[in-house]
């Protein structure tokens, strides 16, 4: 997954902007938001879907729990209603150390080349 939350800042993202940060088609993001009712892009008069922060970081939430962690959209809706605050905080801890982990093997890289 290519998201980064600090590179890009606006306040409405369209939903070709969204599938490509996610590496998704858009027709999953269009079903994942019948499938979950957290994710409520503001839509236009000519019904164009403008997603806000908060809509992304709920589609990184289910992203994570469909695609990375295998859970069936039964299961992800489940966790996601029952128990939010704590899947929040385990994906955070999780990112976080995915990111420590890229920053230690590009540091050996650089240590590997010397």
């Amino acid at each position: 997954m290519t998201y980064n939350p600090q590179k890009e800042l606006k306040l409405y993202y369209s939903i070709g902007e969204v599938a490509r940060m996610f590496q998704v088609n858009e027709s999953l993001l269009r079903f994942w938001e019948k499938e979950f009712p957290q994710i409520t892009p503001r839509k236009n008069t000519k019904g164009t879907r403008q997603y806000r922060q908060e809509d992304i970081e709920v589609i990184r939430l289910i992203y994570h729990l469909v695609k990375e962690r295998g859970m069936t959209l039964e299961g992800a809706r489940r966790k996601l209603k029952d128990n939010k605050e704590s899947t929040v905080r385990n994906f955070e801890v999780i990112s976080r150390l995915k990111e420590i982990r890229e920053e230690l093997l590009s540091i050996k890289k650089e240590l590997d080349n010397r």
